[in-house]
């Protein structure tokens, strides 16, 4: 259970682009599955969400849920959770977010180490950094199986590279 992905994105569109695979590559049932998002601020995680969620057939806008801390979609019967835990100050308080409640689908979580215990329960952590030589002004992206069910996607996604 070690597979893994990594890719360099140089512009928005290319992180559109995995984030479309990335979504091809999951299967259809990702109800309990987590998806831990990892960055700085402004790396690409609600950009690189918001794509997937366009390629499975959301229509309407993507708003970041840095203040609303869940924003909830269903999508082809699917029921899929961006959650944003920038403000969230301790992993008590997701309880009060309803995080059981949102147990019945795919969990897309930015700033998951304001919740450590969330990597243990995890599937997927796709981590986001800025290119750091002069000349590169992109992104570099890795994804990785935290889970043995997520092992098979990754290998999806990996090929289809």
């Amino acid at each position: 259970m070690t597979s893994s992905v990594e890719q360099w994105l140089a512009d928005e569109s290319a992180t559109a682009a995995l984030a479309s695979r990335f979504a091809a590559a999951l299967p259809e049932d990702t109800a309990g599955w987590t998806i831990l998002l990892e960055g700085e601020l402004g790396a690409g995680k609600s950009t690189f969400v918001r794509a997937m969620l366009r390629s499975l057939g959301h229509e309407g806008s993507v708003p970041s849920p840095t203040y609303t801390l869940v924003e909830p979609y269903t999508i082809s019967g699917r029921e899929i959770y961006h959650i944003d835990l920038y403000r969230v100050n301790s992993e008590e308080e997701l309880y009060f977010l309803g995080w059981s409640d949102s147990a019945d689908g795919l969990r897309m979580v930015e700033w998951p180490d304001r919740a450590p215990g969330l990597t243990a329960g995890g599937d997927i952590r796709i981590r986001l950094a800025y290119g750091h030589a002069a000349d590169e002004s992109g992104r570099r992206i890795e994804i990785e199986a935290l889970s043995r069910r997520a092992d098979d996607a990754l290998l999806v996604l990996g090929e289809s590279a």
